[in-house]
């Protein structure tokens, strides 16, 4: 897809009536677009009503949509996966978790061996082995997904059956849970258990529907981290969403693998901002733009410090140089036949070129200094 010199900027915002904030964009600004503009109309949410913490109350608006897409969500083999267009695709975001997983965990040990991890959106357990390769000592993993869950648990069960005699696993704890309406320390085995990293990738997107559901996110990925603990993840890069959707005269882009599909152009809302995301035979649910500024402001409020935020694309230029991280992609199938791995010709395939609508974020947990 062809870039435009004029850059969407997310930068500048108009707060609106009950601090639901407007993106602005200098994107087409002679076009008569209303981009920058303040809606007249006030997004409407089921759910903003405070949750009474049952276990029992039924999920309202795009939560109830995600669980059940990934709870129908058909496991498939490894044979199956491998046919998919989108084997390399997938194969090339676990080699960027790996790496990113691998180097805060190193960072974390340098003063602190047993190590405890919260996945919050853990999914199926697709990151399991990364933290069994990390050598971490206790993890728990929450999800929506009820069914995603037990079948992350399966996993985790059969990965302790067949692994080494003298292997130490990490002990594990499963607990299905809406975390952008539920607190989590309420459902912990141990309400007063600590964790030195958080990881939430592909999930926290989710939770920008309502500012309440954000900032519960936010306290449940970092209320029982310990000081000097990570908060890492992954999320759509909402300044290249927007930019590539107000180049076009639709309000959809994409290509035969994936597309991206905006209620409204001109108008993007702090929170609520829907689109839809279409990924071939895996994802078709409402997501909600992350304003990163925001988030970063957000995350001050349980003293977060950002450490880096890099999109897929500085991320794998960075680290594709280092040799180890070069035969780890290989060895995971992470380029298409034909792409180059010194990454000295920029060929990229149609289900790669939907990766690089992603970014990094980590987050670093500081003792508030009180004077």
């Amino acid at each position: 897809m062809a870039e435009v010199d004029q850059a969407v900027d997310l930068s500048k915002t108009e707060t609106g009536e009950g601090g639901n904030g407007h993106l602005s964009s200098s994107v087409d600004r002679n076009s008569g677009s209303s981009i920058g503009q303040k809606s007249t109309t006030k997004r409407k949410h089921d759910d903003e009503e405070e949750d009474d913490g049952s276990p029992t109350k039924k999920q309202h608006g795009h939560g109830e949509k995600v669980a059940t897409h990934y709870n129908t969500l058909q496991e498939t083999g490894l044979a199956a996966r491998s046919q998919s267009r989108i084997f390399y695709m997938r194969n090339f975001n676990n080699w960027l978790k790996s790496v990113l997983i691998g180097e805060i965990l190193d960072t974390v040990r340098q003063s602190r061996r047993e190590l405890s991890v919260l996945d919050l959106g853990c999914g199926k357990g697709g990151d399991l082995l990364k933290w069994r390769k990390g050598h971490i000592s206790r993890l728990v993993c929450a999800d929506i997904a009820a069914v995603s869950v037990e079948q992350c648990q399966v996993r985790y069960e059969y990965m302790r059956k067949r692994g080494h005699p003298n292997e130490r696993i990490f002990s594990a704890e499963f607990i299905t849970a809406d975390c952008t309406k539920e607190l989590l320390t309420d459902k912990l085995k141990d309400p007063k258990m600590e964790f030195d990293v958080t990881s939430c990738q592909f999930v926290y997107h989710y939770s920008f529907e309502t500012q309440q559901q954000a900032d519960l996110m936010l306290k449940n990925a970092c209320e029982r981290l310990r000081p000097g603990g990570y908060f890492i993840g992954t999320t759509p890069d909402a300044y290249e969403l927007v930019k590539r959707v107000e180049t076009l005269d639709s309000n959809s882009f994409g290509n035969e693998v994936f597309s991206v599909t905006f209620q409204k152009k001109g108008d993007y809302p702090l929170f609520g901002c829907q689109y839809d995301f279409n990924l071939e035979g895996v994802v078709n649910v409402p997501e909600f733009l992350v304003y990163f500024p925001l988030f970063e402001e957000m995350a001050k409020k349980y003293n977060m410090r950002l450490v880096f935020k890099k999109t897929f694309s500085q991320f794998f230029e960075e680290h594709i140089k280092n040799d180890q991280h070069k035969m780890l992609m290989q060895r995971m199938q992470a380029l298409e036949v034909g792409i180059n791995i010194h990454y000295q010709s920029k060929v990229w395939t149609p289900s790669h070129s939907r990766v690089f609508l992603y970014f990094f974020f980590t987050f670093f947990y500081i003792v508030k200094l009180i004077v």
